[in-house]
């Protein structure tokens, strides 16, 4: 029995993520990047703790998913209620859970954008 899910042709997958690189749909971007279902980008952040309310303001998606690298990070209460205020739901999670989650969430049809920081 096939259990493979449907998902929209020409989709974004992410398939892997290692040494400060990502391959989305069979292509490899390095450095930290914006993936929704429709389109893939180089996001230009310098890393967790430089993270701003700016670099969140051309993102629209129902939630995203911002993976802060090897381990888990907390964004300050003031920045999460900035980006708030923009009308983003922000999930914070490691890099590698957010990879996984961006991919059921989008073959789920899912208005979704994983915002990753490399491991």
């Amino acid at each position: 029995m096939d259990v493979t899910p449907l998902v929209k042709q020409g989709s974004q997958i992410l398939q892997s993520y290692k040494n400060g690189a990502f391959k989305v749909s069979g292509l490899v971007y390095e450095g930290a990047i914006l993936v929704s279902p429709e389109e893939t980008q180089l996001w230009p952040v310098s890393g967790f703790a430089n993270l701003s309310e700016d670099d969140f303001t051309n993102i629209e998606a129902e939630v995203v998913l911002l993976g802060t690298g090897a381990s888990m990070a907390f964004l300050p209460p003031e920045l999460r209620k900035a980006i708030k205020a923009q009308g983003l739901a922000v999930e914070v999670m490691d890099t590698a859970a957010a990879c996984r989650t961006y991919n059921v969430l989008m073959a789920e049809g899912r208005q979704v954008v994983a915002a990753l920081l490399p491991v």
